[in-house]
């Protein structure tokens, strides 16, 4: 698998090794859509892109030689989207998601879409967890969290309106990075609830996050941040948030934080979100109203194609007062700055938290509860999820979560470069093992 620019000789090399790693784990896998004819197309496109291969050219191409799973609600040209539904694909035809154009520019090849949930809510597809076949990997961006886990790409697009970046990236052992909301285009994507998407990715390290986003945000990759070389001060949301992790995430999130104490860090409880209640019913009503006014054409003439999760969201949708919604939508940035000055308050640099709940749970009729992602989401924040060993119980996956402030994305994620040596440095023996 390649972990950034190639030579030009190894790009083919690489498509090679990756459809013997498909022949491998897919079939148990089934991340990605099936597709007739993807090695010779992506054989065909490495040519494309290397006609013109010079080192001048490949300093332009930064993703030059990345195999890229695309969600499938993001418009990709020469693929259908099906939103992971039954609904006729021509309805969601349209012009290719800028967040894919940009990375397809810098030189990323698409392996191809990855499963979603339906219309990226809770109905699942058939994707199964890496690490385990019998437990989900999550959701919504199910496939793109288990191909990257699975090794099956090296990058993969997803999206999260509550938790579906976080609590995947948690459950599969791999990174996931949700920008601040709306510094990353959200047009060309299927929407959930158009106030709360965000445009993400999952890869196997912070690096292939960041290279992804410097790409997005226009940086240059050698540009030098402040964050660079600094320990950051830590927060952790205690009260009733933090109440909503499982037992075995406690225990194991407890671990992570001695962890992290022993390599240096500064942590430090910070009493947050009393009303955690009020912004989760808050977070649910948004989707759901917003979900009902995306599905308001296509509901009623293909509701029986439609699964009964989607179903009772956007029926409840429809029950929701717009007074109602316009006030839960303020609710937003009244969240955001009571964490940001609490951020200001304690000198902290970062939210430290569960992933999710706790490890990937057993069975695939459900992707599990997205609610230690969800007051992120709501307040916009950037995020990114970490591998922090395995649950002691299960020994699968699971991860934490940092949180910064708005518009701060790539000083979050050069943070995130020295958590991620301290928590691989530190990952033997106990919960963190």
């Amino acid at each position: 698998m390649s972990a950034g620019p190639l030579e030009p000789v190894d790009l083919h090399a690489a498509i090679d090794a990756l459809a013997a790693r498909f022949a491998e784990r897919e079939d148990a896998v089934r991340a990605f859509l099936p597709e007739e004819g993807r090695w010779a197309r992506l054989h065909r496109e490495a040519d494309a892109l290397l006609a013109g291969w010079s080192a001048d050219a490949a300093m332009r191409l930064p993703l030059l030689g990345v195999l890229l799973g695309v969600k499938d609600v993001f418009r990709v040209d020469g693929f259908p989207t099906g939103a992971g539904s039954r609904l006729p694909p021509e309805l969601f035809d349209g012009s290719e998601a800028p967040s894919v154009t940009a990375l397809r520019a810098a030189g990323a090849l698409v392996v191809g879409k990855t499963v979603s949930t339906e219309f990226a809510y809770f109905a699942p597809g058939p994707t199964t967890n890496p690490h385990d076949a019998e437990r989900t990997p999550g959701g919504s961006s199910s496939g793109s969290a288990a191909a990257v886990g699975a090794g099956l790409c090296d990058l993969a697009l997803g999206t999260q309106t509550i938790g579906s970046i976080s609590r995947p990236a948690s459950y599969c052992g791999v990174v996931g990075f949700k920008p601040t909301f709306g510094r990353v285009s959200t047009e060309g994507v299927i929407p959930l609830a158009p106030s709360l998407d965000h445009v993400g990715c999952f890869s196997p390290n912070v690096a292939g996050a960041r290279a992804a986003a410097e790409v997005w945000l226009e940086s240059s990759p050698a540009a030098v941040t402040e964050s660079r070389g600094k320990r950051p001060c830590l927060a952790v949301p205690i009260g009733p948030y933090m109440e909503r992790a499982d037992d075995d995430g406690r225990a194991h999130f407890g671990a992570a934080i001695e962890r992290l104490r022993g390599a240096g860090y500064d942590i430090i409880d910070v009493p947050a979100m009393d009303d955690f209640s009020d912004i989760e019913a808050r977070h649910r009503r948004i989707v759901a109203a917003e979900a009902a006014a995306v599905h308001a054409l296509w509901f009623e003439p293909h509701r029986a194609l439609y699964a009964p999760q989607t179903v009772e969201l956007v029926e409840r949708g429809r029950s929701i007062a717009p007074e109602q919604l316009r006030a839960d939508l303020d609710g937003r940035g009244a969240l955001r700055q009571q964490l940001e000055a609490l951020l200001d308050r304690r000198a902290c640099d970062l939210w430290l938290t569960p992933a999710a709940r706790g490890a990937a749970p057993l069975g695939l009729g459900s992707t599990g509860d997205p609610v230690m992602n969800l007051p992120w989401t709501h307040a916009g924040l950037p995020t990114v999820a970490l591998p922090a060993g395995r649950a002691v119980g299960s020994r699968m996956p699971i991860g934490i979560q940092l949180a910064a402030r708005a518009g701060a994305d790539l000083t979050l994620l050069d943070m995130a470069l020295d958590l991620e040596r301290a928590l691989s440095s530190t990952s033997s023996g106990g919960a963190a093992a």
